[in-house]
């Protein structure tokens, strides 16, 4: 997307919009409902997508951008794309122009905070638009119909970043650098331990939490300091992994990637990484909007829904975690659980008394930290 087409989208807003009303949601606007659903004919489907960061950041914006490149390749199917929007009133601007000017009929608003109050006030605002967050934040009781959510459970492949880890280590120290202490980055960080200790039981998670979702320079130390700690295997959650990636390599110690593939920032230690297949998605959607089906509002999978994948094995991987990772990816596919319990958190206690599906709602509310995770939730 160019600067220029930014300009032109936000200032169409401004003009038709902002200036009379003073607010695209305020209760003077004109009605502008359904606008985009008009512009798109059954066979022809206008897809938004928004960016809060870079679509080449190596991490969560890029995972959706290549999807993105992969519906273009769909016939019948337009995508407008938007980076660098802030979870601001600018979203609310970037989006009605999709829907005002290109005719979208399907939003895909792709950052936590658009969801809350931008996209709920839009929907409700064009109720013949579609608009789907990746999150499992929208609720029946409380939320449009022609809102929803989607989401690809990363955990499955840090599961198998774990096995891999785990068996490329010789340390038996691998460092985990994450960015907050909430259920899904909590999830990211147990799920991948769990594949560690199956698999090598001897070894040790360090964990540091950064404090946020982008923040290079604490990423870098976060990873000096893991390394200097002994820490031969280095893993990820957040936002870009670039920095952590890079780093890493730099130091000469092995490492798995999150959200995007990374391979290519570290030819010598790269063991695998945990994508999001967001194409599985995103193609469904538009298949579904073009053949006049109603979207569903929730949509959520892993390998056995072809919406997660693994980075192809690097150099860091030994032949025994190649061997085993891909056997354990075959199992997911397969359906078997990963949560099979009792599970002890590191402080002792009981976290878990019995085993869990997968989609467990359970493993959604998840507030503690495993045995073998050296790190605690502060």
């Amino acid at each position: 997307m160019t600067h220029q087409s930014n300009w032109n989208r936000r200032r169409f807003l401004g003009t038709t919009v902002g200036s009379a009303a003073g607010s695209l949601l305020g209760s003077t606007a004109p009605a502008l409902l359904g606008a985009g659903a008009a512009h798109a004919a059954k066979s022809d489907v206008t897809v938004g997508i928004v960016y809060v960061g870079p679509r080449d950041d190596f991490g969560w914006n890029q995972a959706h951008a290549v999807a993105a490149r992969a519906l273009k390749s769909v016939p019948g199917v337009k995508v407008v794309e938007e980076e660098n929007v802030p979870e601001t009133v600018a979203v609310r601007k970037t989006i009605a122009g999709m829907i005002e000017s290109d005719g979208a009929s399907l939003i895909f608003g792709t950052s936590f905070g658009y969801f809350d109050p931008f996209m709920i006030e839009l929907a409700k605002k064009y109720p013949k638009v579609e608009f789907r967050h990746p999150t499992s934040l929208w609720s029946p009781d409380k939320h449009p119909a022609n809102l929803g959510g989607y989401f690809c459970y990363l955990d499955q492949a840090h599961y198998i970043n774990g096995i891999a880890a785990g068996l490329s280590t010789k340390t038996n120290k691998i460092g985990f650098v994450a960015a907050k202490p909430i259920a899904i980055v909590l999830r990211n960080i147990n799920t991948f331990t769990l594949g560690v200790r199956r698999v090598n039981p001897n070894a040790v998670v360090q964990l540091v939490m950064t404090g946020d979702w982008s923040m290079p320079v604490r990423e870098a130390e976060a990873t000096n300091s893991l390394v200097a700690a002994g820490a031969d295997v280095i893993a990820c959650h957040v936002d870009s992994p670039k920095v952590v990636i890079e780093t890493a390599e730099k130091a000469g110690v092995k490492t798995c990637g999150h959200n995007a593939s990374q391979a290519r920032l570290a030819p010598k230690g790269f063991i695998t990484g945990a994508e999001n297949k967001w194409e599985t998605v995103y193609k469904s959607f538009a298949a579904d909007l073009g053949a006049g089906t109603k979207l569903p509002n929730r949509f959520f999978g892993g390998y056995d829904k072809d919406m997660v994948q693994s980075t192809p094995f690097g150099a860091g991987a030994t032949e025994q975690a190649r061997n085993a990772a891909t056997a354990a990816m075959a199992e997911l596919k397969a359906g078997k659980p990963i949560w099979t319990g009792p599970v002890k958190s590191n402080t002792g206690k009981v976290a878990l008394d019995k085993g869990y599906g997968n989609y467990d709602p359970v493993l959604d509310r998840m507030d503690f930290l495993i045995e073998g995770v050296a790190g605690t939730l502060g």
